[in-house]
């Protein structure tokens, strides 16, 4: 009768730290504890599965109680060795705290701690997935723990040392096992390839080595499982893939192709072959995931080196990659990729996977043609911050002054005069605040020659003399600042309007000048509560910014107080009626118009809403609090029956 076949993992499970492949920090820190006979009494080994956990902790107990040990090469031919070769030891107890997890089970251990050794010099306690253990089962081996016997080992296990209560993991001496590198993976079941003789090419070790994901466990189990396959032909990296349900490069190449050249009717084709072939829908989109992920990769990385180690692909395939990256631009494959993994969650959590498979197809081969996501997002940003108004407003009042035609002795709204040739818009006379608050029989009308335009050569002159402004407010004159307070104003509102908007809306509602200066800065309030929000720290310390900035001067006496008789009387309605002045602009493009055109919707908006708050002002208001209405204010509010 012929032997009892044993699988490839256990076959080669390492017998000393030199086999165990990988976790060179590991294999020299117990080989110095062993040979300087540092033992500690319990030890902690954390890490993914396959790593080599619980055959490290068989080789630290075959060490231990060789009958030549301690030492970090261990006969293999005592008592000792060979009850733990054979899984049958008496000083070694193996522990699986998944099905042995309860307070009494901890409780057995302890019972038998007592006893010593029997061929061994030490009582060694492997407990595996340690982390399965209740708070109860942990709590009664924690004094133990502790401080156990002088010849009681304890040795623990575990996938997830998070779940290990601290107080257990602070008595152990912790030692965390890495990932197996592909290299090393690789380098390892060549060895054991030549042994068994399997015929094997290295494309299909890499893929081994990749799927296994840094386990050698898992490794070793597929290529026992691949082994099978045909003792006459080569195994080659399409027979892994099918016997993995993973598909071929070829495959996902020319159904990527499809999606970036945005042909859905075709990808659907390739879709449904790949489909009727077995492969599962959510392992065809974690493939075609995997494949854009290397095509992001080639897209933005030069290093041949790195490109094969990332990738793990051979150099024509590389190849093929660099000519697809070069078809699609970097934010349309992070686009893609978030796609394919919202559509593998929606894919493992539906009963109509095939359904959600196609629609995942059509989207994805319609994205790569419409993905302009730079110039979207740069509509979208312009939008949502309200670039558009404020630029508005900003050539409103960026325009060339218009030339005095006729002082007036108080600010009052004045009629448009139309002139023949040349049609200017009305400006207020500047008034000083000594002017407003003297008595009317002072006042005397100031006599200015009259502007004359009457010709061609008049108007260029004109346009020369008053040039325009610049954008930027970095200094104003204390003349032209009180010589129109609505403009100045109304600019100093704009200003603020960027910096921020509920400070504007509660300045333009309930806020009026009195005094502009570059020196000194006098503003009104109607109501007690206004005066009290604008005065607050935060709200002084942004308007005195704003002022500074338009001024282009860091020492302003900024004054909020509440009106007086002698304050200059400005309308809100003049702060309506506000306009721009009429100037003769070149010839612009279609697009050109369309802003403006946005740009005045948006400005009259603005103007309607002002002038609408004014118009409706209800008796309702004046029965609701300080505090209420200051909220509202703020957060440009409106009162709703």
């Amino acid at each position: 009768m012929s032997e009892k076949y044993i699988p490839l993992y256990r076959k080669y499970r390492p017998q000393t730290l030199q086999e165990v492949v990988g976790q060179e920090h590991v294999k020299k820190a117990l080989a110095n504890a062993i040979n300087l006979n540092k033992i500690s009494h319990a030890y902690l080994f954390t890490g993914p599965r396959g790593t080599g956990k619980t055959s490290a902790a068989r080789i630290l107990a075959k060490s231990l109680n060789c009958k030549e040990g301690p030492t970090v090469t261990p006969c293999g031919k005592c008592p000792s060795c060979s009850d733990i070769m054979s899984s049958t030891p008496m000083d070694v107890i193996e522990i699986d705290a998944a099905s042995n997890r309860s307070v009494e089970d901890a409780r057995n251990i302890l019972e038998k701690i007592q006893y010593i050794p029997v061929n061994g010099k030490y009582k060694i306690y492997i407990i595996d997935e340690v982390h399965m253990l209740t708070p109860q089962a942990f709590n009664a081996l924690l004094k133990t723990l502790e401080e156990p016997p002088e010849n009681v080992i304890f040795i623990l296990a575990t996938t997830e040392p998070q779940k290990v209560l601290e107080t257990i993991t602070s008595r152990c001496q912790r030692f965390d096992f890495r990932r197996i590198t592909t290299d090393d993976i690789v380098n390892h079941l060549k060895n054991i390839s030549k042994k068994e003789k399997i015929k094997i090419d290295d494309d299909a070790l890499f893929t081994i080595a990749k799927n296994a994901a840094g386990g050698m466990r898992d490794a070793l189990a597929l290529l026992d499982q691949v082994s099978v396959l045909d003792g006459s032909k080569t195994i080659t990296a399409d027979d892994v893939n099918s016997l993995l349900g993973r598909l071929s490069f070829d495959v996902l190449n020319n159904l990527s192709d499809k999606i970036i050249q945005s042909k859905p009717q075709e990808a659907i084709e390739i879709l449904e072959k790949i489909y009727n072939s077995g492969n599962e829908p959510t392992q065809i989109l974690t493939n075609l995931l995997g494949y854009f992920k290397n095509v992001l990769i080639v897209k933005n990385c030069q290093d041949s080196a790195l490109l094969a180690e990332l990738t793990q692909l051979n150099e024509a395939q590389i190849k093929n990659l660099l000519t697809q990256a070069q078809e699609i631009d970097t934010h349309q494959i992070v686009f893609l990729i978030e796609r394919i993994s919202y559509y593998i969650k929606e894919v493992k959590t539906t009963n109509s996977q095939h359904l959600w498979l196609e629609i995942s197809m059509i989207d994805l081969a319609n994205l790569a043609q419409n993905t302009s996501l730079l110039q979207l997002q740069e509509r979208l940003t312009r939008l949502e911050s309200g670039t558009v108004a404020h630029s508005g407003i900003q050539q409103q009042y960026s325009q060339p002054a218009a030339p005095i035609q006729k002082p007036a002795p108080r600010v009052q709204p004045q009629p448009q005069v139309q002139q023949a040739q040349v049609q200017q818009p009305q400006v207020e006379t500047p008034i000083s605040i000594e002017q407003a608050s003297a008595p009317k029989s002072e006042e005397k009308p100031r006599v200015e020659p009259k502007v004359e335009q009457t010709t061609a050569t008049s108007e260029a002159k004109a346009d020369e003399d008053f040039s325009p402004l610049p954008t930027t407010h970095q200094s104003h004159s204390p003349k032209s600042t009180e010589g129109d307070l609505v403009g100045t104003w109304m600019e100093i509102l704009t200003l603020m309007n960027k910096k921020s908007p509920s400070a504007c809306a509660m300045l333009r509602q309930h806020a009026k000048p009195a005094v502009l200066s570059s020196k000194k800065v006098v503003i009104t309030c109607e109501k007690e509560f206004s005066i009290k929000a604008l005065n607050t720290e935060t709200k002084k310390k942004l308007i005195v910014e704003v002022l500074g900035e338009f001024y282009g001067s860091t020492e302003i006496n900024l004054t909020i107080r509440p009106q007086q008789p002698s304050d200059v009387q400005i309308s809100a309605q003049q702060l309506v009626e506000k306009k721009k002045p009429i100037i003769e602009t070149p010839a612009k493009s279609v697009k050109m118009e369309a802003e403006e055109d946005c740009e005045d919707l948006v400005c009259a908006v603005e103007e309607i809403k002002i002038a609408k708050n004014i118009e409706t002002k209800r008796p309702v208001e004046a029965m609701v609090s300080d505090q209420v209405s200051m909220v509202i204010n703020l957060f440009d509010g409106k009162y709703i029956d």
